[in-house]
């Protein structure tokens, strides 16, 4: 770690903890069916008052087009031609899915085996205690600009930010922009993310009866709306696994750093004696194919299930569309599939719920090189490059309306953090040296202008 930087922020740890317990306990899931709103209303003041501590004199929330409230500031630095940084996370969280498959308490921050537990440690209020580090570290000595949007309905996919930007596209115009939601290869292994797959989620429904009926009195000839959903969704995949969308080309290949399948298995936690799936490599699979997944099926439960026939029956789905592909085409190459693989004509209607575009950034730029550098010196081993099969429709907003910044994904949520599901974790010594690395940039970015 780099001197008198990394010394501030060890020191400062103990306290990020806390403010990132108190930070976690808030219940920011931004869906008011499942949590009160009032809940990412605290989020977003507790992160509006620590950045305006911190010399944002004018942070305050602004509400975007989907009713979500975003977290925007700015600190001038004294310099009238420095150049201008923008610092991105977000407060939302995903839910907690099933709290009986949490071995802690999914709101409240617990240390197991050095790594702190709780739903939002890692995605993405990690990365709000990595910023806060970092400016704190440099105290009054800032060369940029800075500028900062902390968003709150990001794992809602509802694009409000994204809206907002591209109606006030001054507010947020920067040199540099640090989205701060992706991760590292490993726990001390440094890395950028240069591509992200775009995606798709639409629901097919499926009718084929009136009503449930007597599956001994009917059974054979009606039509099982479930049998037909199952059909369906068979479809899009072959025997090894590949995502098998009529018209959507699945034999690319990722020409950058590789992912070991063994430590792809331990990461993702794939069971003893499971096969991985599809016929490329790991990173083949996760960076440059396509890949669908079925997100839920609205179904009678085992539990209470009836000896009926199921009249109707529904599947979320989510296509990751990789790089260089068209995310408008993808919808619709599986939006054809699925009417084309309908068994029976049974009744079927397709409900589109997101389209986002893949990204690939900017490399070469002196952005890229001073974090590199930074990487390096907060880790002490050179920085690498991954793709990320997630997707963050943002950072196409931000190509689109600034297409001179660069923009540099990087975070916390290295694959042993579980973001989205049970457990979720970070491991502090992530957030200690991101924070460094992104002091250090800060720094650099700002004297080598």
């Amino acid at each position: 770690m780099s001197g008198a930087i990394g010394e501030r922020i060890r020191a400062m740890m103990p306290a990020a903890k806390d403010e990132l317990a108190e930070l976690v306990s808030i219940r920011s899931v931004a869906d008011p069916r499942q949590y009160p709103p009032e809940e990412c209303a605290r989020a977003a003041e507790w992160v509006r008052e620590r950045f305006a501590r911190l010399g944002f004199d004018d942070a305050r929330l602004e509400e975007t087009p989907d009713g979500s409230r975003a977290v925007i500031g700015m600190r001038a630095s004294a310099d009238p031609n420095a150049r201008t940084v923008l610092l991105y996370a977000h407060y939302d969280v995903q839910p907690p899915l099933d709290e009986s498959a949490w071995r802690t308490p999914p709101f409240e921050l617990t240390e197991v085996d050095g790594r702190w537990h709780g739903r939002g440690a890692a995605d993405c209020k990690g990365n709000i205690l990595m910023h806060l580090l970092a400016i704190r570290a440099l105290g009054d000595d800032l060369p940029v600009n800075l500028k900062l949007v902390v968003e709150g309905s990001e794992e809602q996919g509802t694009g409000g930010l994204e809206r907002y930007v591209a109606a006030n596209p001054d507010l947020l115009r920067a040199d540099a922009i640090l989205v701060c939601d992706t991760g590292n290869a490993a726990v001390g292994a440094p890395a950028l993310t240069v591509t992200l797959r775009g995606m798709a989620n639409v629901v097919v429904r499926v009718e084929t009866l009136a009503s449930e009926i007597h599956s001994g009195m009917f059974g054979g000839p009606a039509p099982d709306a479930l049998s037909a959903l199952i059909a369906i969704l068979a479809s899009l995949h072959d025997a090894s696994g590949n995502t098998t969308v009529d018209g959507l080309d699945h034999t690319q290949t990722w020409d950058g750093a590789p992912y070991d399948a063994v430590q792809f298995r331990a990461d993702a936690g794939v069971l003893d004696g499971v096969d991985l799936v599809g016929d490329g490599t790991v990173a083949d699979g996760l960076w440059a194919r396509p890949a669908l997944t079925v997100l839920g099926i609205d179904a009678p439960p085992v539990v209470g299930s009836a000896a009926a026939i199921v009249p109707r029956a529904a599947a979320r789905l989510n296509l990751r569309v990789p790089p260089k592909t068209d995310p408008q085409a993808a919808h619709d190459a599986l939006v054809a599939h699925l009417r084309s693989n309908a068994p029976w004509n049974v009744r079927t209607t397709i409900e589109t719920e997101a389209i986002g575009a893949p990204f690939s950034a900017t490399t070469h730029g002196p952005a890229y090189r001073t974090m590199a550098a930074a990487m390096e010196q907060a880790y002490g081993v050179e920085m690498t490059t991954l793709g990320q099969g997630g997707s963050i429709p943002l950072c196409n907003v931000f190509a689109d309306t600034y297409p001179d910044a660069e923009i540099i994904l990087m975070g916390v949520e290295e694959p042993l953090t579980l973001i989205h599901a049970p457990n979720e974790s970070v491991d502090p010594s992530e957030i200690e040296r991101l924070a460094v690395a992104e002091a250090l940039f800060l720094q650099s970015y700002g004297r080598d202008a």
